[in-house]
C-alpha cells in the first residue's frame, strides 16, 4: 500500500505527532511544551516511519543547546526609541547596525502600535495596550509574559540601566551603578503590572545594567537609559552602545546555538506612518534577508512566546509570527484554555 508520504522537514522546536496523511503536526499541551526526551523520541519514530515509505527526511533546528530542556532556552530583546525605519537604515551615524542588518536579517514593513512610549512596552510585554495611551503611571492586574514563563518553568530578567534596587516604583532617576544617565518607568513595562511590582522576589528581576548576565535568565528583556535608547541622544549614540553592549550576548552558547537576540524601537517618528525597524540577529537567519511582510509589536510578543512553547496572550493571538525568518519555526501558538 502507498503511504501517502512526501518529503517533509521537521523541527525540534514542537512535539509533533504523525497526522493519518503522514505528515507531523504540533500538539498543543495545557501545560507547556513536552520534556525533550520525549519531543526527540516522537521526533525519531516520525523520522522512521517516514524513512519507511522510502521519503527522504531532514531533522532541522535551532542546536541543541537553545532550545532543549526548558533551562536551554534563551531569547534577548532591546528596546530602543523614536526612530522610525528610515532613520536608520542606510544612515551614516548608524553604521553597526546596517551591519548588523548586512549579517542577520531584517522586518522591513514592521509598524510600532502607537505613538507615545509607554503603550508600546506595555503592549509587547502584555499582548494589549489596556487603555494606556500615554506615558502615565499605570498599575496593571493584567496577565504578562513574565507570568507567562514563570507558570512554564522558565525564568526572566528585565535589565533597566540605571534603575534603582529595591523594586523602585518612581517615575524616573539618575546616576547609581550605571554612572551618568536616566532611567524611565514608562520605558520599563514590568513594573507597571502589580504582580510584579507587589512582590519583592518578582522585582527583584528587574535590575540595572552592571548587573548583566546574558545566561541569567531564559528570557531577557534590555532597556538602555534615556541617552543610550536614542530618545535624548543621537543616533549615533545609540548605535555605539549597541556596538559595545550586543557582543556580550553574540559570545554566549546560548547565542551561538541559535537562540535569537531581538532589536527594535518603541515607535517612530510622530505624525509618521510608524514604521520601525526590528532586527533578527541569529546564526540560523539568512544574511542579509530582508522581510516586506506586515508585522507589529504583537508579532514580536508571539514569535517570542512561540519561542517558548508558550500559549499567545490577548492580542498577540491574532498577530502573524515572524516565521518567515525561521523556516522551521513551530505554528503559532493559541490562548490557554
Amino acid at each position: 500500500a502507498r503511504c501517502g508520504c512526501r518529503r517533509r522537514t521537521l523541527s525540534a522546536q514542537a512535539a509533533v505527532r504523525v497526522k493519518p496523511g503522514g505528515l507531523p503536526e504540533r500538539r498543543e499541551s495545557r501545560r507547556g511544551r513536552a520534556p525533550a526526551w520525549r519531543r526527540a523520541a516522537i521526533l525519531l519514530v516520525a523520522g522512521a516511519w517516514l524513512q519507511g515509505c522510502g521519503a527522504p527526511i531532514s531533522v532541522t533546528s535551532p542546536p541543541l543547546a537553545s532550545r532543549t530542556g526548558e533551562a536551554g532556552a534563551r531569547a534577548w530583546l532591546i528596546m530602543m526609541e523614536n526612530r522610525s525605519d528610515t532613520e536608520i537604515v542606510g544612515n551614516a551615524d548608524a553604521p553597526y547596525l546596517n551591519r548588523l542588518m548586512q549579517q542577520y536579517a531584517s522586518s522591513l514593513n514592521y509598524r510600532a502600535l502607537v505613538h507615545s512610549s509607554q503603550p508600546n512596552y506595555i503592549a509587547l510585554f502584555s499582548g494589549d495596550l489596556h487603555g494606556v495611551t500615554g506615558n502615565q503611571t499605570v498599575n496593571l492586574g493584567a496577565r504578562n509574559l513574565a507570568d507567562q514563563l514563570e507558570a512554564a518553568g522558565l525564568t526572566w530578567k528585565v535589565y533597566a540601566q540605571n534603575v534603582p534596587g529595591a523594586c523602585f516604583t518612581g517615575e524616573s532617576a539618575r546616576g547609581g551603578p550605571d554612572g551618568p544617565g536616566t532611567y524611565a518607568r514608562k520605558h520599563e513595562p514590568a513594573i507597571s503590572f502589580t504582580d510584579i511590582s507587589g512582590s519583592p522576589t518578582r522585582c527583584a528581576n528587574i535590575q540595572d545594567l552592571t548587573t548583566f548576565d546574558p545566561m541569567a535568565a531564559n528570557f531577557e528583556f534590555i532597556v538602555p537609559n534615556l541617552q543610550n535608547d536614542m530618545h535624548d541622544g543621537t543616533t549615533l549614540e545609540g548605535d555605539t552602545f549597541l556596538k559595545r553592549f550586543v557582543p556580550r550576548i553574540l559570545e554566549t552558547s546560548a547565542w551561538k546555538a541559535g537562540s535569537p537576540l531581538f532589536i527594535t524601537w518603541d515607535e517612530g517618528k510622530q505624525r509618521s506612518p510608524n514604521h520601525v525597524l526590528t532586527l533578527i540577529i541569529a546564526n540560523t537567519v539568512k544574511a542579509g534577508y530582508r522581510s516586506h511582510k506586515p508585522h507589529t509589536h504583537y508579532s514580536l510578543l508571539l514569535t517570542i512566546e512561540s519561542w517558548f512553547g508558550l500559549p499567545c496572550l490577548a492580542q498577540s493571538c491574532q498577530a502573524s509570527q515572524l516565521s518567515e525568518f525561521f523556516p522551521s519555526f513551530p505554528p503559532a501558538p493559541t490562548s490557554s484554555p
